[in-house]
């Protein structure tokens, strides 16, 4: 372990949140309507007022959760109630039980409505970690209502939106690897702030695990599938059942080791680490450096036009996951991909003149033109929650060794 080196880069970490947090407060933040606007180019203009609700969601979890390591300060604690606030009053579409919407316009006025429930996974984290730091109970309340409706709508509970499934389902139905990998994800705040349903979220955690390795995981093609029919089977015969998103899988891992630190389950440690070394593989481009946003897992074309891109979030998630394996297992080679994707990002993605992290690179690594640092589907999230994560771990193997 080069200590020298693990310090120099929890240093500039560190730095990065820095400059990270104040350029969403500085220049994403609603001052008029509530909430943040997430659609800000390089240098933080905002370049378009919708707003997501998955942003408002993860930008109340993300200030919540800086507060609760680093202690709370006023303008995070005011960021993250501004966009609980803006959700509560706007973003819940209470004549179709409660779910959310997917964007509404700056002043809330509803947009679009989609089939997945992941606005309410992030409404859930968003109450859930802001009562942990605050101890407001009606949060708590919110956030244990989103928590069970994603449940619910998970194990075939009609949704109260009507739009019914993506395709018809007598035609094709199936699973989707986001569903369990996130509701893992919300579950592990939940268990960390509320401790009086501790059964109920260990046993839904556990569920999600069975899930990810029961039906996504397939041994025979090296690689986790984001999509498969009801039992789990593959479906190679159309492009959609051959998808992998190496990312995607790596952000699965760092919840897999959670959930096996958690619970003591040792033997998931080494199949996380499998998931791991088969989408880093998959995934990094070796002419280029940088991991893929999609690939095929037969090595056909992918159908989505952005596969050979560079995404900022897939590099936080190997960042996070390569220091977490480091950690339980003591592997060189996981501190080697740590270096390397950091090595990456600081000469591709980071952006010391303005602060934040270009989102979209084309394959040669360069921004797409002109760059941006948020969308309707970047925010104060991935970024700043790998930052503070991978500071705590760093620390920690610094002050053991």
């Amino acid at each position: 372990m080069d200590r020298e080196r693990l310090y120099e880069s929890r240093k500039w970490m560190q730095e990065e949140l820095d400059r990270c947090q104040r350029f969403w407060l500085e220049n994403g933040m609603d001052r008029i309507n509530g909430g943040v606007f997430t659609c800000l180019d390089r240098e933080g203009k905002v370049y378009s007022t919708d707003k997501s609700v998955w942003m408002q969601g993860r930008c109340a979890w993300m200030y919540s959760w800086l507060c609760h390591l680093y202690g709370a300060r006023e303008d995070w604690l005011a960021a993250a109630k501004s966009c609980l606030d803006f959700m509560e009053a706007y973003c819940i579409n209470r004549a179709a039980g409660d779910r959310m919407y997917f964007t509404v316009t700056a002043e809330g006025k509803p947009l679009r409505q989609r089939r997945y429930y992941f606005s309410e996974a992030f409404y859930a984290m968003a109450n859930a970690e802001y009562y942990g730091v605050t101890g407001q109970r009606d949060c708590l309340l919110r956030a244990r209502r989103a928590y069970d409706l994603y449940w619910d709508l998970s194990q075939g509970m009609e949704d109260p939106t009507g739009l019914g499934p993506k395709t018809i389902p007598e035609t094709r139905t199936g699973r989707a690897f986001g569903i369990p990998m996130i509701y893992l994800n919300v579950t592990s705040v939940l268990l960390r702030v509320d401790p009086e349903r501790k059964e109920l979220y260990e046993q839904r955690a556990a569920a999600c695990v069975e899930d990810i390795l029961r039906y996504f995981v397939k041994d025979e093609l090296n690689c986790v599938l984001e999509n498969v029919g009801p039992h789990g089977e593959a479906r190679l015969e159309f492009t959609e059942g051959r998808i992998v998103n190496p990312g995607h899988d790596i952000e699965g891992v760092w919840f897999l080791l959670e959930h096996a630190k958690r619970s003591g389950d040792a033997s998931l440690v080494d199949k996380a680490a499998t998931i791991f070394d088969r989408a880093i593989q998959a995934g990094w481009d070796q002419e280029y450096g940088g991991l893929l946003y999609f690939v095929d897992c037969l090595g056909r074309p992918p159908e989505s036009y952005e596969h050979d891109m560079k995404l900022w979030w897939p590099h936080n998630e190997i960042l996070i996951a390569s220091l977490m394996l480091y950690r339980d297992t003591r592997r060189e080679e996981y501190l080697d991909w740590f270096f390397k994707t950091l090595d990456y990002c600081r000469e591709h993605f980071s952006d010391p003149a303005y602060g934040e992290w270009y989102g979209y690179l084309r394959r040669d690594g360069k921004p797409t033109q002109p760059p941006c640092k948020g969308s309707t589907f970047k925010g104060p999230f991935h970024l700043p929650r790998m930052l503070s994560i991978c500071d705590q771990m760093l620390g920690e193997l610094l002050k053991a060794y």
